[in-house]
């Protein structure tokens, strides 16, 4: 099990693989399977059987998930892609640092 330096709701860049530079909000991770879900990314075409709530089925698109290592935190102040530090603050709360301009990405 790896280290998600990653949370629901962060804007990330995928690195690598057919969607390479897209970028997406984080829908859902799971941490067991180091994979993550994004927004518009990574995009399948499942076939759905007619229910009460889908009375047609059919075709539908829908976001698989993805190995999180394919995907870099954007900074929300300086807008790249970046590695995620660690950083406490003077009240003892840990909270996460963009590696490139040093700001705090957790909002307080």
């Amino acid at each position: 099990m790896s280290k998600m330096r990653i949370k629901k709701g962060d804007r990330v860049r995928v690195t690598s693989g057919k969607d390479a530079g897209k970028e997406g909000k984080i829908l859902s991770r799971d941490i067991d399977k180091d994979t993550v879900i994004v927004e518009n990314v990574n995009m399948i075409t499942k076939s759905v059987r007619p229910s009460q709530k889908d009375p047609r089925g059919g075709l539908v698109k829908k976001e698989a998930a993805m190995k999180a290592s394919k995907t870099m935190l954007v900074c929300p102040s300086c807008g790249k892609a970046t590695r995620v530090g660690r950083s406490f603050l003077d009240s003892g709360k840990k909270v996460r640092v963009c590696k490139k301009c040093g700001e705090i990405i957790d909002k307080v």
